[in-house]
């Protein structure tokens, strides 16, 4: 994001920069977020899981310490516990989606989250039409098929500005197309879907600790960092997403098999929007 900046917003500014022998004048410091309030605080349980296996409470002012948990990655024990964690975030989460939107889920369906502002380079119109995909594939299935299918929740929240008209029109097909998904008899067992209003950071503490998977999945080098993915990430939520932003910190950090990665990378992307001006861009067939 930093070389967007030096090359396509402020060109000018840099090589001026640049001719006055101050090439480092635009720099990147990625922000951040802090385990106290959304692991300790949001998901109690799992500080405490950590507290007991690092021998004290030192890792919320120091996560590297974190990494101590690495030796336990085999341990059965640590696997129930964790499990045990996973399932009660989930029973929350679904007494708090009954409570504000009297939506009732099933508490072992897979949980996929996608929180954040709402806007076209986020993405949650893909998300959505995801969402659409998945229902015809169901549909299209025998009921002995869908009995072998993984049982899916997909939550999407977040605010959109206030004069931005395109992200109320997600917004509102978001809720039309979930009245479609959880009104039919024949998949809804098999997939829910919801946009939860008026996301904030007390429904967000319940909905991260819940989640199997998050959707971080902005185009390439289109996002600066983005802090949701590191809340997820806390929590043992996997990551779905694209070379943008933090998610590259977090897989670097992370190891490359801890994270869905999908999608083009940045520099591939000017490419990609040259040919589809001149209508040469390829459609996924499961989109026609």
């Amino acid at each position: 994001h930093t070389e967007i900046i030096k090359k396509e917003t402020f060109p000018e500014y840099y090589r001026w920069c640049c001719d006055k022998g101050m090439p480092d004048k635009i720099v990147n410091m990625t922000n951040g977020v802090t385990q106290r309030r959304w692991i300790h605080c949001a998901n109690p349980v799992l500080s405490s899981i950590f507290t007991k296996y690092l021998g004290s409470q030192k890792w919320l002012t120091d996560m590297t310490l974190l990494k101590g948990m690495l030796k336990f990655k085999e341990d059965p024990k640590l696997h129930v516990e964790w499990m045990a964690m996973k399932q009660g975030c989930k029973a929350k989460l679904a007494a708090y989606l009954k409570e504000h939107m009297d939506l009732d889920i099933d508490q072992d369906a897979l949980i996929d989250i996608q929180i954040k502002r709402i806007h076209e380079y986020k993405r949650q119109l893909m998300n959505c039409l995801y969402v659409i995909h998945r229902y015809q594939t169901l549909k299209r299935m025998s009921p002995q098929e869908r009995e072998r299918m993984q049982k899916r929740v997909v939550l999407i929240g977040g605010k959109a500005a206030s004069a931005y008209v395109n992200a109320k029109i997600i917004i509102k097909l978001i809720g039309n197309v979930s009245k479609v998904v959880n009104n039919d008899p024949e998949t809804n067992r098999y997939l829910k879907f919801a946009f939860v209003p008026n996301y904030r950071v007390s429904a967000a503490e319940v909905l991260i600790p819940a989640s199997d998977i998050s959707e971080h999945i902005s185009t390439a080098g289109t996002e600066a960092s983005g802090t949701s993915n590191m809340k997820f990430v806390m929590n043992g939520g996997l990551i779905i997403g694209t070379m943008d932003g933090a998610n590259i910190e977090i897989r670097e950090e992370g190891g490359e098999d801890t994270m869905f990665i999908f999608g083009c990378l940045e520099h591939e992307v000017p490419g990609i929007a040259a040919q589809a001006k001149q209508g040469h861009y390829p459609i996924d067939g499961r989109l026609q």
